[in-house]
């Protein structure tokens, strides 16, 4: 992925909840709380990073602090960068499911609301 300047939003169900943000809301690590936040913020900057591609559109990037964490998302267009769910790496391969999961709501919402 390029770099450069990307906006960065929270996917939300329809019923509001932020997954991401429960997430991390959770996380009881301090380091790993600043790593996450450090590693979105350069993603903002437009520095994504190590980023894995697990399936459907869908990536994580990866925050390489205690057990390992990956912060899940979606591009949709060239900026804009939308942050489905979090987890650490142990738990990735349903995290990345649930990602995947969001991103399809996230994609069929955003079709229905421009009618196409």
């Amino acid at each position: 992925m390029d770099a450069r300047p990307r906006t960065v939003i929270n996917y939300a169900k329809t019923d509001g909840v932020e997954p991401v943000d429960v997430w991390f809301r959770h996380l009881k690590d301090p380091i790993a709380k600043k790593a996450v936040s450090d590693r979105i913020r350069r993603a903002r900057l437009g520095t994504l990073g190590h980023v894995d591609n697990v399936g459907e559109g869908v990536w994580g990037l990866k925050v390489d602090v205690g057990p390992g964490y990956r912060v899940y998302f979606g591009q949709d267009g060239p900026v804009l960068v939308i942050l489905l769910c979090g987890g650490e790496k142990h738990g990735q391969d349903k995290d990345a499911t649930t990602a995947r999961k969001y991103w399809s709501d996230f994609k069929s919402r955003k079709q229905k609301e421009h009618g196409k």
